[in-house]
């Protein structure tokens, strides 16, 4: 059975430390990622602290769907189901929740949703028929009948352009990335529209620069080693998704291209679908915790019956300064 000391050893910090956070010591003065590295470090080694044991015998149990075919191939893993319990342990005592990814059409019980991306009116319908609780995420939904938390996309990439060429710089920014062609639309045609539009209005943008093609680490690979070829990559390079800059990176790494003094990397990170290789790179997090954190809040005041008018939150993307940029 895992102890503190481990949990401690794991999360690269002092016994008294894990104890304070896990007790949900106000008074002590953590960062957010050292806090969140404490509960994934416990998670993973199966610790609970007396609290939390106490605590779970007034837990209410939820199983929370997960509609994320709008946004993430169907044949992809949505790797950041896995982190969510913890970000709950983070949040709340109250509650103890499962989460399960929904397929459009196929039934399951569930107590509440969240739903990432824009849907059909056919799929809110079949969304509805699982639960009256659920929160969209992006969506831009129209009506009032739901909760909506409003992810500021756009000022995400203009937050990424102005750091890569006015802060640091750079000359001009490329990009590599992917486009899925599936059953509930298509998948990753907004970031490189949105970044064209951004380097038209500078007067920079070169087609010659832009390379597109599947969402997958072998398309990335290809993609990568064409540039590198043909001599197409900018100085400063934007990668649509962290399959794409899986194969990305191999083929920078393998054709000798340094980062960041050959070519500055910057990683689109939409859902995972990959443990990050590069976790001190300089990413754009799509959905950061708060995103998920906001959700969860709207879901259990709607569960808990405390709240029944529909509420929208607008919340920003991050740009996370690492070593790549």
């Amino acid at each position: 059975m895992a102890t503190i000391k481990d949990v401690a050893q794991a999360a690269q910090v002092s016994a008294a430390a894990v104890s304070r956070v896990l007790n949900k010591d106000d008074n002590i003065s953590v960062s957010p990622e050292v806090r969140a590295r404490i509960f994934q470090a416990a998670h993973a080694l199966g610790y609970v602290s007396p609290r939390q044991r106490r605590a779970a015998e007034y837990k209410t149990h939820l199983v929370i769907g997960v509609a994320d075919w709008r946004i993430l191939r169907p044949d992809r893993h949505n790797v950041r189901l896995s982190t969510l319990s913890c970000l709950v342990q983070m949040m709340t005592d109250r509650y103890e929740v499962t989460f399960v990814r929904l397929a459009f059409g196929q039934p399951q019980k569930v107590d509440g949703i969240i739903a990432l991306g824009v849907f059909s009116e056919e799929e809110t319908d079949f969304l509805r028929s699982l639960s009256f609780a659920i929160v969209f995420v992006n969506a831009g939904q129209q009506s009032y009948e739901f909760d909506q938390v409003q992810v500021d996309f756009d000022r995400g990439q203009e937050q990424m352009v102005s750091y890569l060429l006015d802060h640091k710089r750079y000359t001009g920014i490329g990009y590599i990335g992917g486009i899925y062609d599936g059953p509930g639309g298509r998948i990753g045609v907004h970031r490189a529209q949105a970044l064209r539009r951004l380097l038209e209005k500078r007067g920079l943008y070169d087609q010659r620069l832009f390379h597109i093609g599947e969402i997958s680490r072998e398309s990335g690979y290809a993609l990568a080693r064409r540039a590198i070829e043909e001599g197409t990559l900018a100085e400063a390079m934007l990668l649509g998704s962290d399959e794409v800059a899986e194969g990305a990176l191999e083929a920078f790494q393998e054709q000798g291209v340094r980062i960041p003094k050959d070519v500055a990397v910057i990683i689109y990170q939409d859902i995972q679908t990959l443990e990050s290789k590069w976790p001190t790179g300089t990413c754009l997090e799509m959905y950061p915790d708060y995103v998920w954190e906001h959700a969860l809040e709207l879901l259990f005041g709607r569960l808990s019956g405390k709240r029944s008018q529909a509420v929208t939150v607008m919340v920003p993307t991050h740009l996370k300064i690492g070593d790549t940029a």
